[in-house]
């Protein structure tokens, strides 16, 4: 099948977005089909307000439609709302043909946290985008409630996976610090709820691995706790093998990757009882899910190793990929599309 993947979010960003999109490429050209991505380096771009790492696309509907056309694809999936997500969302509408979408992210919730606009106006923008789509595709169960609660058509569930080769136990090496060590992975952002974590007081070390726009901020607020980044995803693995608790304070998350990764790793997990902790944790013994989150990282420290790794075993990229191409809505190209 050829399949024209739309996303905003590309390479060489770092983020679980982007890792989701990556991966599920590179499962599907191993099946045999084609996969076009269509995203952002081939445009002229501008940095996004608040996150300049990430480029968007600038006026880009012409350029998208005529990439469609040239691959004319079987089947199309919008992965993002952004500029991108838009040209092709109408390239499709205007020529009639199914599409599929994904809610990865909770922008009406970012949003908010950012500007303090009601959470009502977002959303509404959201509906506008999705409600076309023949199926919407939400990570989590949780994520599905809430969007049909929320009034969006079509949701559909589709879980994430984790590569289970790369991030696994092993030597505790990679960092020399007092332990207990406590990690958090990820972006370092206002809507990640970082404070939350580093205002605990734990015993051992606090590290934080990864970039963001809020890095500078909390390297200068907390000089106690350890701020690295890592390159590559071997030098990942190994920061993840080094913490004793993986502790995970987002309460915006639709998913949360990162732990996933984490408990591949032989770590077990600490956040609060909220949308992605309860999808990826749920009630297994491989977390603690707690609105008291210090309680919940001590606790966290008596996890066994091998409960973590073999819960992480139950999300498989095979799955995820096969969820996938059920969702999808192919079509044939009418001659006249174009």
């Amino acid at each position: 099948m050829r399949i024209a993947l739309v996303t905003d979010a590309w390479t060489p960003q770092r983020n679980g977005v982007v890792r989701v999109l990556s991966t599920l490429t590179a499962m599907l050209g191993d099946l045999g089909h084609l996969v076009r991505v269509i995203e952002p380096s081939a445009f002229t771009t501008m940095a996004c307000p608040s996150y300049p790492e990430i480029p968007l696309a600038l006026l880009p509907r012409r350029k998208v439609a005529r990439r469609l056309d040239e691959f004319a694809p079987d089947a199309v999936h919008i992965a993002t709302e952004g500029p991108l997500g838009w040209a092709a969302r109408a390239w499709c509408l205007r020529h009639q043909l199914p599409f599929t979408t994904a809610y990865h992210t909770k922008f009406p919730e970012y949003i908010h946290a950012r500007t303090g606009v009601p959470l009502a106006w977002p959303y509404a923008l959201m509906r506008r985008f999705h409600n076309p789509a023949a199926a919407v595709l939400c990570p989590s169960p949780s994520i599905h409630r809430e969007l049909r609660a929320q009034g969006f058509s079509g949701v559909v569930p589709w879980s994430h996976g984790v590569d289970t080769g790369v991030f696994r136990p092993g030597p505790k090496d990679f960092l020399d610090l007092p332990r207990p060590i406590f990690m958090y992975v990820g972006r370092v952002a206002v809507e990640k709820n970082l404070p939350a974590f580093l205002d605990l007081d734990l015993p051992g070390s606090k590290v934080v691995v990864g970039d963001g726009p809020a890095r500078a901020q909390l390297m200068e607020r907390y000089t106690q706790a350890h701020f690295h980044i890592v390159n590559g995803d071997e030098e990942l693995a190994r920061a993840y093998r080094a913490a004793d608790a993986f502790v995970f304070p987002s309460r915006t998350d639709t998913f949360g990757l990162v732990m996933l990764e984490a408990l591949a790793s032989g770590v077990p997990v600490a956040a609060y009882p909220v949308t992605g902790p309860l999808d990826v944790v749920g009630g297994a013994p491989v977390g603690v899910l707690d609105e008291d989150l210090r309680a919940a990282a001590l606790r966290a420290l008596s996890i066994p190793p091998e409960d973590c790794r073999r819960h992480a075993g139950r999300f498989s990229w095979t799955r995820v990929t096969a969820e996938f191409l059920s969702h999808l809505r192919p079509f044939q190209r009418r001659a006249q599309a174009g």
